[in-house]
This record gives C-alpha cells, structure tokens and sequence, in this order.
C-alpha cells in the first residue's frame, strides 16, 4: 500500500499517521516481549558464566571441583596406603625382633591388625561414597559396612584401653604386674577387646535395632545413611568411646604422677650415690684401703628396666593423646546429631569427621616410629631388608645386635681385679 493511501484513508477517519505508526509500535512491543524475557535471561546467564572466569561453555565452572575432587581423592587415598603399609610395619617389626616381644607390644601388634582391617574393609567403602557421590552396593552391604565400621573403630579403642591397663600395673604397681600381666592374662584381654563390640555393631545393626522404623521402611538403595535412634547413640558411644577414655585418662594421669615421682627419687638416690662414691673413695686413699662401686648389676638393670618403662609410657601416652584429638570431634559429633533433631552439618563436615577418626589408624606406626628408638630401629632393619636384595639371613641383624651388646655388656660389668685385690686375694 502506498503511504498517500494511508494518508487519506488515516485524515479520513480522523487518525493522524502518527497515532497510526503509534498503534503499529506497540502491537509489536507487546508481541515481542515474550521473546525479549527470554533473551534477556539467556543475557544474564551468560554474563554470570563469563564473570565466574570460564566463558560461556561452563569450564570455568567445573575446574575448581575437579581439582577439589583430585585433592580429596588422593588425600584419602594416601590415609588408606598408609594405614596399611605403617601398621604392616608394625607387625613384621616385632615378629623379627626378639627385644619388641613382650607383653604390651601383643597388643599394640593386635592393635596395628585392627587398624589394618579398618583400611581395609572401612576406609574403601566410605571412599567409594566420596568418588561416586551415592551408594552402589546395596542395602545388604550396606549394614555390613556400618557393622564392620562400629565393629573395628570399637575394636581399635579398646585395644588403647588395653595397653593403658598394662602400662598402669607396670609402672604404678610394678610388684603386681608380673602376677597380673601374666601372657593368659594378655590373651584373655585381647578376646574381650575382639568379642565385645559384636554386641554394639553386627548384632543390632542387622537385627535392625540400631535405627526407627521409618528409617527401615524409607531408606533407599543409592544412599547408605547411618540414622540410629537415642539409646543406641548413648550406649554405642558409651561403649566405643566414653567408658574406654575415662579409663585411658586415669590410668595415665596415675601413670605420670608416679613416673614423676620414681625421676624425682632416681635424681635424688643419684645424688647421694655420687656422694656416698666420693667419700668412699677420699677415705679409701687416705687409709689405703679397697673401695667398691655402690652400683650394683642388680640395681642398674632395675633403673634401666625402669627407663624402658617410663619410654613405653610416654610413647603410648602420645598415642592415646593422638587417639583422642581424631576421635573426640567425631564422637561429640555422632551424640549431638543422634540426641538433636534440629542439628544438622554440612555434608563436608560428616566426612572430615569420619576422615579424622580413620587417620588415626594411619597415625599410631608414625608414633612408634618417632618417639621409641626401639621400633624405629626394627623399623629401619625391616625396610632395609625388604628393599635390599643381599638380606639374605633369617635372623634379624638387630638381634646379631643385641646379643653383642648383651655380650659386651657382660664383659663391661666384670670387675678387672686391681693389684691391690689380687694381693689381698692371696691372703
């Protein structure tokens, strides 16, 4: 149409062109602004991608949770090698080495088993939850998973109650210890410690008395959710963590009271000795006579037995320090979400709670390995043999050790008799 015909046809019935192209303008603003919503959003999306730094194909967004995703993975990774390689270590060190066999290192090499089992049956699961983001084992695994959890984690624990028993009649009552800790003892512990945390893991947990009812009944097979009721929380926890602690910390506040007090009166027999030898030995030059060392092999065997002690006990006493800082978190954790309805965590916070506890298992042989000259030694020997390809003795090289050392030793403590001896000797 011509726009002299739009004129006429527009002044003929009263519109000015302008109403006219007015009118046109908005029908199509109206029809059009659909289209423009959604170009607009398309707009802002787009520009949200392009300030998070990755342009419009949602790199940018992606690549810090694969790198989060590659850190965690070989963090845990890392957690469970070194579980069960260091408490590996444990066992064949004290298997080769005659000194470490005694009685409360049977149940530190039961606890470095526990601690295996626990990387071994417990860490993967948990990190196969990690890696898949859902559960793809079952409901059936899924109970045996949370049974062997509760099971070795309680088992690991009152291994550690174990040990502070036998180092509390060793030092505190030492008189009694070798009538106490007796090696049927020992193994009698190391059955209750295995035995009683069947009642608080496989029994309930597949018996279905841990949970409710609608947990039981809502519960879904990509999610493998440990929801316990209130009295199982309590006695569980009691069980696995709070009984065994309160034992641990008054044994070993028993422990160092009396180790303080033993350094206190060696210093001091210490102090005396050396006066008592000076004096002998000024009156002994003065009127020409023998005089004799008031340290006896009997006594310096009981000091030095006593060291031992003192070292084992500090060592182990990190131990249960280290034991308390990675589960104390979870435990408090674990009553808190079970007792409160209302509380709930992050999921992030579930697993490093969970992580924490089970870096314990991995801690305990980087203990030994630090703090007693002893298993770092076995250690040191271990490794040397499995690595070197001329280790070909079965005997142990620190035992070829320790026998020269008894051996010189022995030596060392044979009173060389003087002239002046000899002489009154063949009187």
């Amino acid at each position: 149409m011509r726009l002299g015909v739009i004129s006429d046809i527009c002044f003929d019935n009263g519109f000015r062109i302008g109403d006219f192209i007015g009118i046109e303008v908005w029908d199509i603003i109206v029809n059009l602004s659909p289209l423009m919503d959604q170009v607009n959003v398309s707009r802002n999306e787009s520009d949200n991608a392009t300030a998070s730094g990755g342009g419009g194909d949602g790199v940018g967004d992606e690549w810090p949770q694969v790198v989060m995703f590659k850190l965690r993975t070989a963090v845990l990774l890392l957690i469970v090698i070194a579980a069960v390689l260091g408490n590996l270590l444990v066992i064949v060190s004290v298997m080769r080495q005659r000194k470490l066999r005694v009685i409360t290192n049977y149940f530190v090499v039961s606890l470095a088993f526990a601690d295996i089992l626990v990387a071994m049956v417990v860490m993967p699961f948990n990190f196969s939850v990690q890696f898949y983001n859902e559960w793809i084992f079952g409901p059936v695994i899924c109970d045996l998973w949370n049974s062997s959890d509760v099971y070795f984690t309680s088992t690991s624990i009152l291994h550690l109650c174990c040990i502070s028993v036998d180092r509390y009649y060793a030092i505190v009552k030492p008189l009694k210890y070798p009538i106490k800790m007796t090696k049927k003892m020992a193994f009698v512990m190391l059955a209750a410690t295995w035995l009683s945390p069947i009642t608080i893991s496989y029994a309930p947990i597949f018996m279905g008395w841990y949970t409710t009812k609608e947990h039981i009944l809502t519960r879904e097979l990509n999610e493998c959710d440990f929801k316990v009721n209130k009295p199982y929380a309590v006695i569980s926890s009691s069980i696995s963590f709070w009984i065994p602690c309160t034992i641990m910390i008054f044994t070993y506040l028993a422990i160092f009271k009396e180790a303080n007090r033993q350094e206190k009166a060696l210093h001091a027999r210490a102090g005396n000795a050396m006066l008592m030898h000076r004096h002998s030995r000024e009156v002994g030059d003065k009127n020409g006579a023998l005089h004799i060392n008031a340290n006896t092999p009997t006594k310096d065997r009981n000091i030095l037995k006593m060291k031992r002690e003192h070292k084992a006990a500090r060592t182990l006493g990190i131990i249960m320090g280290a034991f308390i800082l990675c589960w104390l978190p979870f435990f408090l954790f674990y009553v808190s979400t079970s007792l409160c309805d209302t509380c709930e965590y992050p999921e992030v916070v579930t697993v490093i709670m969970f992580w924490t506890g089970y870096f314990n298992s991995a801690l305990n042989p980087i203990i030994y390995a630090y703090f007693n000259r002893d298993f770092r030694n076995a250690f040191k020997n271990t490794l040397a043999c499995a690595f070197c390809s001329f280790c070909k003795r079965s005997a142990s090289d620190l035992d070829a050790m320790e026998r020269l050392e008894r051996r010189g030793s022995a030596q060392l403590r044979v009173p060389i008799p003087s002239r002046r001896t000899s002489d009154l000797a063949s009187l």
